[in-house]
């Protein structure tokens, strides 16, 4: 999950209908999933936190500090699942990023970083929240070749493209046109946190990555100089449970 900060509401007031949220919030944290990082440029929902058909939390329906965006995958899966803060890592509150390890087969695990402070199943349950845990489906076309129909198998794809984009810029290390290509290509498909862990060795890119994805470098949670993880998460807005990694 990509760290993000969405800033303070654009009103005075909570919202009489969620759903006008999502223009701020789609210029605030570009359009993709808060929660798989998919791109999605429509049918992207706003999404409660904690979940506007719990009664506990009747009065969070309209609550800026409560939304989020999500695509109907991670929508569906988590649905009205009763999300205690103090038991989750969020992306507007924790850093993730700094508590996943993305790999070349798509599945998700937990970072030395979060075994280390003991929140290895705190990650399993954060995971599981929004279904990032599930194994990829066997869709084979005609042909039997696989197609990428759910977010693992996405995730394969895009670390592909990724590696692809970087075997261009090692051949090619000075050359900024192909390197802002890159960052460009990231824009497009999304999985901020698969492209990072492939260019984990180039700190020009990781940077241009975090201020390509809008939302990410306001967060805090990577360093100005170095671009690599700050944890604990500065969590700047003060949301409740923040910090936790």
């Amino acid at each position: 999950m990509r760290p993000i900060r969405r800033g303070p509401s654009p009103r005075l007031n909570d919202f009489i209908d969620y759903a006008d949220a999502k223009p701020e919030l789609v210029s605030r944290l570009g359009p993709y999933c808060s929660f798989c990082e998919r791109r999605v440029p429509t049918n992207l929902a706003v999404e409660h936190v904690q979940p506007k058909g719990l009664p506990a939390y009747a009065q969070l329906i309209g609550r800026w500090d409560n939304f989020l965006l999500s695509c109907v995958n991670c929508n569906a899966t988590k649905k009205d699942k009763d999300v205690r803060l103090a038991q989750v890592l969020l992306p507007d509150r924790d850093n993730t990023f700094a508590a996943l390890i993305y790999q070349p087969d798509g599945t998700i695990a937990p970072s030395p970083t979060a075994r280390a402070a003991g929140l290895a199943q705190m990650v399993v349950e954060t995971l599981a929240l929004t279904g990032l845990d599930k194994a990829a489906a066997d869709t084979p076309d005609q042909n039997g070749k696989q197609v990428a129909l759910d977010r693992m198998r996405q995730r394969m794809e895009t670390w592909l493209e990724a590696i692809y984009a970087k075997s261009a810029i090692d051949a090619h290390p000075t050359n900024q046109v192909i390197r802002h290509m890159a960052a460009r290509l990231a824009s497009a498909s999304g999985f901020f946190s698969i492209w990072m862990a492939v260019f984990d060795d180039d700190a020009d890119m990781r940077r241009r990555l975090i201020d390509t994805f809008p939302g990410t470098g306001e967060s805090g949670c990577f360093g100005m100089t170095d671009a690599r993880p700050v944890s604990p998460a500065p969590n700047p807005d003060a949301l409740a449970g923040g910090g936790k990694i």
